[in-house]
């Protein structure tokens, strides 16, 4: 059984829903970011935390896609180039996503208050919305980011677009915006919302 540590409220969401979709046994413990309890297992004190057996993962997407690939759910087999493809949308998720909208986040309220640039948000919105241009082309009419097939890149894409609905981050393209309300109707992620 796997034992994950970190906030729902956090990156370790994705964990969860992982997990659910994938029907895996875990134990969670909601442990908060740089707490003791989670400094045991990772220095940064950063979550999500994934024990398997003796060993320590950490960061959600490398976590996750270790689960998909270990259990031959939520993935494409590595060395395919449907894999390839499906990596490359994650890495979208991570970079265009995800990056904008920590950096918005530590610019808001994580970094100490004189190194915080609050200015910067606007060019954050504005380079997210730029991003949804290109996620609609990607989507295209596709159910999800692989087709007709969900997978990993679809959690890390949802998640940051949640993310952003909840940040203020306008996403103006309808087919990302019903794509997201689609996702989040999966059982599993229902189930993991109310964890």
């Amino acid at each position: 059984m796997y034992k994950l540590l970190g906030s729902k409220k956090s990156r370790a969401f994705r964990v969860l829903w992982a997990l659910e979709e994938m029907g895996l046994e875990y134990e969670h413990i909601g442990a908060a970011a740089r707490s003791d309890e989670v400094r045991a297992y990772n220095a940064s004190g950063k979550v999500p935390v994934l024990l398997v057996g003796d060993h320590v993962l950490t960061d959600s997407v490398a976590i996750i896609q270790f689960l998909a690939d270990k259990h031959g759910k939520l993935t494409f087999p590595a060395g395919s180039i449907e894999r390839a493809r499906q990596d490359g949308l994650t890495q979208f998720a991570c970079d265009e996503m995800d990056g904008t909208l920590w950096t918005a986040a530590r610019n808001s309220f994580i970094l100490p208050e004189e190194r915080r640039v609050p200015a910067i948000k606007d060019t954050l919105k504005w380079e997210y919305a730029r991003s949804m241009k290109t996620l609609v082309d990607r989507l295209g009419d596709n159910t999800y980011l692989m087709g007709d097939t969900f997978t990993v890149a679809d959690i890390i894409a949802t998640h940051s677009g949640t993310w952003a609905r909840n940040a203020g981050f306008a996403c103006d393209e309808q087919s990302v915006s019903d794509y997201i309300d689609r996702v989040i109707a999966r059982p599993a992620y229902i189930r993991a919302q109310a964890l």
